[in-house]
């Protein structure tokens, strides 16, 4: 019997996965925090993006969001009896620095002090993420990740966090999900800070594989004991067929998606090879960049939540290769249009494990949104349970198979902002009634509540 069936046949516990592997939840401030401008926080390019006109769902902001900032304390608790162990969030540039560079906000240091502070009061590991896309609108005043000055920029964040939360945070990741915040804020435009072009996306890139090594070089410096990754969003990415045309846009769509940020960290340069308009990146680089691009992680933050269908098109610039959305597909969808296909994650595990020098590999986000319903005071997720599920099967498997796979966490703790899609895609564990900010724990924060009782 293969392992593929047995599972099917078998009822998945935590016990499976052994005693070291790690479980928790992810969050990102921007998202959860609010207080937008409460003491002397910043603004930050988030703030500033969601004041534009259509530029999010609705027109929706973050600007009381979950109220995270007055209620750390009610949430910490409900982490603590969701058995929920680990919990990643990341700290805000803006509210630890106000104009990004300068003098530092007691106030904001005191804030995620309270939060560290309470957390490991209550048993709770924190795992922070120093940068979850909320660069300060200061910097990006200046060109943000354009400038090449963000390098610097960045490393006087990375030391300040150090030396203020690095003696009792030991868990860090320095970027999340770098592609992101590059392509959709400085390519397409549908993100902060609503940049477009190769002109903005190439120095963006190259600015951040830059710092994603210098802000791990500092925690490394500062911080005794430290734990230190870096996550990736990633998707499997397959052919629509089997012409020569739509693989080659499928190598070229892996080369972006998967491959950009992680290899130059390992050394291994740009994926020109497979994707030739990234040559252009050589007009940013620098003697002496190759070497400072690489860092040797901890452990390497896998994010994945779907696969993405690839096609060749003469009418996509650059790369000539185009994404057939899952809604024409006859799959089975998420609310973000994301097909529902729990092989993916097990995909990116092998992908990843292939790489020599990955020590570790945590899966730091999977989830799903779906339409969420209030009734009787109760929410019945089916769908997400069912989901999780099927993906933790996947994460099993790979780890039957001797793939390195160490823990995982849970896209997300909460409803949260969505960045362009606003509140309407709710991905939580818990529902948040954003009028009246009451909690819900949902049928799968109830399930994975019982997962990680056993």
């Amino acid at each position: 019997m293969n392992i593929t069936s047995s599972l099917k046949k078998s009822k998945l516990s935590r016990k499976n996965f052994g005693e070291d592997f790690v479980w928790g939840v992810s969050v990102a401030a921007y998202q959860i925090e609010g207080a937008h401008d409460v003491d002397d926080k910043g603004e930050s390019i988030w703030d500033n993006f969601t004041k534009k006109k259509g530029a999010i769902y609705k027109n929706e902001h973050a600007q009381v969001s979950c109220d995270f900032y007055h209620k750390y304390q009610e949430d910490i608790l409900l982490l603590k009896k969701m058995n929920i162990k680990e919990f990643r969030f990341s700290l805000s540039w803006s509210r630890i620095i106000p104009n990004g560079v300068g003098e530092v906000s007691e106030k904001g240091v005191e804030f995620y002090n309270n939060v560290i502070n309470f957390c490991l009061e209550h048993g709770i590991t924190p795992w922070v993420t120093l940068y979850h896309w909320d660069l300060p609108q200061a910097l990006e005043d200046k060109g943000g990740w354009t400038n090449r000055e963000v390098v610097n920029w960045f490393k006087t964040f990375s030391t300040v966090c150090a030396k203020h939360f690095g003696d009792r945070v030991k868990k860090w990741m320095v970027l999340n999900e770098p592609m992101v915040f590059t392509g959709a804020g400085y390519f397409l435009g549908v993100h902060a800070p609503g940049k477009k072009g190769l002109k903005n996306f190439l120095p963006a890139v190259h600015h951040a594989v830059l710092c994603q090594a210098a802000g791990g070089r500092i925690l490394r410096e500062l911080v005794a004991d430290a734990f230190i990754g870096t996550t990736f969003s990633c998707s499997y990415i397959t052919p629509v067929d089997k012409k020569h045309k739509n693989i080659v846009a499928a190598k070229k769509a892996d080369a972006m998606l998967n491959r950009l940020f992680i290899e130059p960290s390992l050394g291994l340069g740009y994926p020109f090879d497979a994707a030739p308009v990234l040559k252009k990146i050589k007009n940013y680089i620098q003697p002496g960049d190759e070497k400072n691009a690489i860092f040797e992680f901890d452990f390497i933050g896998i994010q994945n939540y779907t696969r993405e269908v690839v096609k060749h098109s003469y009418l996509v610039p650059y790369l000539s290769a185009k994404i057939v959305e899952a809604n024409k597909r006859n799959v089975r969808t998420t609310m973000m249009n994301w097909e529902v296909y729990p092989k993916s994650i097990f995909k990116m595990i092998k992908q990843f494990n292939e790489y020599k020098g990955v020590n570790k590999i945590i899966i730091t986000e999977n989830g799903a949104a779906f339409k969420d319903v209030v009734e009787n005071g109760e929410v019945d997720d089916i769908r997400r349970v069912n989901f999780l599920k099927a993906y933790l099967k996947q994460v099993y498997k790979a780890k039957r198979k001797g793939l390195k796979i160490d823990g995982y966490f849970v896209w997300t703790f909460m409803d949260n902002f969505e960045w362009a899609e606003g509140y309407k895609p709710r991905f939580g564990l818990v529902h948040i009634d954003f009028e009246t900010q009451k909690r819900i724990v949902k049928a799968s924060g109830k399930w994975y509540t019982k997962f990680l009782s056993k």
